[in-house]
């Protein structure tokens, strides 16, 4: 009985199995045979749209703007080291950071008392010098008139030789005559030459004692230069940085005191990459004197000055690229050296370009337009410039074409959307340009305004000008508030 029941669980267990292969090998055939015949056995499929910001594209004439961003410098800076030993008995009020000096102005005075011991030291051995050249020029007046006394005594003596000798050929004479005379003659021609010798001596002492003057002069002029640079007075009109500098201080020579500054030439330096230096080259490959805009950003004020372009730096710094440019600052208004600035140079004019929302265009430098249907049509560009938010672009078939402003990762070549134009929605609400302050609020904005030193004068007072008024702009207020740290 027992094996009568397993063989019969086993036949039915085939039977099952044999079953269900069956069912399979039928549904498998029913479905290659509804494939076949182009059944879907569903619903049909939509094609999914979406929605895509668009606007026209504007071919035209595009200025674009370099922008870097560089530094503040003078390009008349002076160092002031102290020119003289000692110790500093002397400071202006005006001798520290930031001080308004004009040029002639004393700044500091160290010890003269050794200078002026040794001025009056050269001036009386200049005294000296003079009286010794006095006595010599009387002395060789003396010689003159000496050797002149010795010329004429010896024509006298030349005349009574020659009566002697007269008489003696006429036999009223005698011999001893003759000798005696002839020895007067020749004593006198030796003082003659005594004389002469004396001249030459008192013009050799002339010649010494002037000599001696001007070296005298010389000393005296070297101590007077000694004592004036007891003295530190400005070279011409600045202002003075680095200060260190207090009275009783004693001070080495060429010790560096502070550093003077004209504020009234300041220039800009920045750096560009090649390729923008390249752009501001002229046919024979020099440096255009492009103008430019200077822009310092305080406190949502810009303080705006022009400049021009006046050199390049001779070499490229290690570890640098590009190039180093200066521009001279035409009125330096509110700027101060070490101020970091925006520097905008206008490059030359690019025809038929169009300017596009840099989000339009993609990595692979094509950008998205709408084709018939709504379809996109993607079409690559040639990227010109990049000028913040923007690109300006050129290539074939942009005229009359609709953009896609904003490229998603949804959207690509062939993909149906709905445009939405410039205007059709709804538009955010813009932030207002100027609001109504509050009077405390004002009070805290005028307190903390008129309390920064850092701010210059004239655009403190415009800042202040604009915070009494009943509109205050809204951009200003927003920096204030974050400096304030409200």
């Amino acid at each position: 009985m027992r094996f009568l029941g397993r063989a019969l669980l086993g036949l039915f267990l085939t039977a099952a199995t044999i079953g269900l292969l069956a069912m399979a090998v039928y549904t498998t055939y029913d479905a290659v045979q509804a494939r076949n015949e182009g059944g879907n056995g569903g619903p049909p499929g939509r094609e999914r749209v979406f929605a895509a910001e668009v606007a026209p594209i504007e071919l035209g004439r595009e200025t674009p703007v370099l922008t870097a961003f560089g530094e503040i410098r003078s390009r008349r800076t002076l160092e002031l080291r102290a020119p003289a030993e000692g110790t500093v008995i002397f400071v202006a009020d005006g001798f520290e950071d930031g001080g308004a000096v004009a040029a002639g102005d004393l700044l500091a005075r160290i010890d003269p008392a050794e200078a002026q011991s040794a001025r009056d030291t050269a001036a009386a051995d200049l005294r000296d010098a003079e009286n010794e050249l006095a006595e010599a020029q009387r002395a060789l007046d003396l010689a003159i008139e000496e050797l002149e006394a010795a010329r004429m005594q010896a024509e006298l003596r030349t005349r009574a030789l020659e009566r002697a000798q007269d008489l003696a050929d006429r036999g009223v004479g005698s011999a001893a005559a003759v000798e005696t005379a002839e020895l007067a003659e020749a004593t006198a021609d030796q003082q003659i030459l005594a004389q002469r010798r004396a001249l030459a001596q008192a013009e050799a002492r002339v010649d010494n004692a002037g000599t001696a003057l001007e070296r005298r002069r010389i000393a005296l002029a070297e101590a007077d230069r000694r004592l004036a640079q007891t003295e530190l007075r400005a070279a011409f009109d600045g202002v003075l940085t680095e200060v260190d500098i207090a009275e009783g201080r004693l001070v080495n020579r060429n010790e560096r005191f502070a550093a003077l500054i004209d504020a009234d030439a300041l220039e800009v330096a920045f750096r560009i990459s090649t390729a923008q230096y390249v752009r501001l080259l002229d046919e024979n490959g020099q440096l255009t004197q492009q103008p430019v805009r200077v822009l310092l950003d305080v406190f949502g004020l810009d303080l705006v000055t022009e400049g021009v372009i006046t050199r390049e730096s001779g070499a490229v710094e290690e570890g640098q690229t590009g190039r180093l440019l200066f521009a001279q600052i035409d009125v330096p208004r509110g700027l101060r050296v070490g101020d970091f600035v925006r520097v905008e140079v206008d490059e030359p004019q690019l025809p038929r370009v169009a300017r596009l929302p840099a989000t339009s265009l993609g990595s692979d430098g094509r950008i998205l337009v709408l084709g018939d249907g709504n379809v996109l049509e993607s079409i690559a560009v040639e990227l010109l410039r990049r000028q913040g938010d923007d690109v300006l672009v050129q290539g074939e078939g942009l005229r009359g074409r609709d953009v896609v402003l904003v490229r998603t990762p949804v959207l690509g070549d062939g993909i149906r959307v709905n445009p939405i134009r410039s205007g059709a929605a709804d538009a955010a609400p813009e932030e207002p340009q100027t609001i109504a302050l509050e009077p405390d609020r004002r009070a805290r904005l005028i307190a903390f305004v008129e309390g920064n030193s850092f701010i210059p004068p004239d655009v403190r007072e415009r800042m202040l000008n604009q915070l009494s008024e009943d509109e205050v702009p809204s951009r200003m207020v927003a920096r204030l508030e974050a400096r304030m740290g409200s």
